[in-house]
């Protein structure tokens, strides 16, 4: 148990320094490297078959939980694979482009947020990528990591950073990637389950005047979506803002009909500012919580100990 405390603690440290400093220089970013060494793993591998593809995730995992026990810091570790300060910065650059008007300098920067085609959004629709964005990501890039580092360590940390990456680079549902990328998508599902449901929770407590509401549509939309836990998120978010997301969408010559998510009007610029603050403020919440279960295995570690 005194294991467990100090990983939260560690996991705690990660994430008000990834809020201090920001993540690494590019050039040297360990999820950069990563994702290169990834895209020769796959040029060796690729084959249309599942079998081929989980032979990709598991070796990609394993060099991940690898890299993880090399670093040995757990904190050091949660700062290096989380980017919640660099998330809400783009987040907040992009909502002000489009607040100001200026949508094609908002068209321009949402791909570095969202995988989607940017060319034919309209404020309310870079509005609703940017909000969903944040929501998503929030999860994948704050709460994720410092669950799995306060579960497993550095490499926990560091495994799920991997597996989240490769998700990103071959779990798309297209005809290189149906079989291939079919294990790293459903790895990414497993190890992200758990943090949505927190972050959904978090978002909860945060905007107690409409709990009620986030927990009705959690309930009610988040099924229907394509992903177990995006879903989650981003009809957890919706709710908190009153405001409805979710609808068709573009990745390239691909349109997917997503479902909607939320009750209320669909989603403008000046909603972005209030989503960003409930995504900064889940982090912080999700530090003190971490410290509460630092503190509480302490406590119980000294009460042990006493005559």
């Amino acid at each position: 148990m005194n294991r467990l405390g100090r990983r939260c603690l560690a996991a705690a440290a990660g994430l008000v320094l990834d809020r201090l400093v920001g993540e690494p220089p590019a050039d040297v970013h360990p999820v950069a490297g990563f994702g290169r060494t990834m895209e020769r793993v796959e040029e060796a591998l690729w084959a249309d078959r599942r079998l081929n593809g989980a032979v990709y995730a598991l070796s990609g995992a394993v060099m991940g939980a690898a890299a993880g026990t090399v670093a040995g810091s757990t904190a050091v570790a949660t700062w290096a694979v989380a980017a919640g300060r660099e998330l809400r910065r783009v987040a907040s650059r992009v909502g002000e482009l489009a607040a100001a008007g200026d949508l094609a300098a908002a068209r321009t920067e949402l791909p570095s947020l969202v995988g989607r085609d940017p060319s034919e959004l309209d404020d309310s629709g870079i509005a609703a990528a940017v909000i969903e964005s944040v929501a998503e990501n929030s999860v994948d890039a704050v709460i994720a990591p410092a669950f799995w580092a306060a579960v497993a360590g550095a490499p926990g940390a560091v495994a799920y950073r991997a597996i989240n990456t490769m998700d990103a680079m071959v779990g798309r549902r297209d005809e290189r990637y149906g079989n291939f990328g079919w294990a790293a998508a459903r790895l990414d599902d497993i190890a992200n389950y758990v943090p949505a449901r927190i972050f959904a929770g978090l978002v909860t407590v945060l905007r107690p005047d409409r709990a009620r509401e986030i927990l009705a549509a959690v309930r009610r939309y988040a099924k229907a979506h394509p992903s177990p836990n995006a879903g989650v998120a981003e009809a957890a978010m919706a709710a908190a803002l009153g405001r409805e997301l979710g609808g068709p969408l573009r990745y390239g010559d691909t349109e997917e009909n997503r479902p909607l998510l939320g009750d209320g009007p669909r989603p403008d610029p000046d909603d972005v500012p209030e989503a960003v603050r409930i995504a900064d403020r889940a982090e912080w919440a999700a530090v003190g919580m971490l410290c509460l279960i630092w503190l509480a295995v302490w406590l119980k570690g000294r009460a042990r100990r006493l005559p």
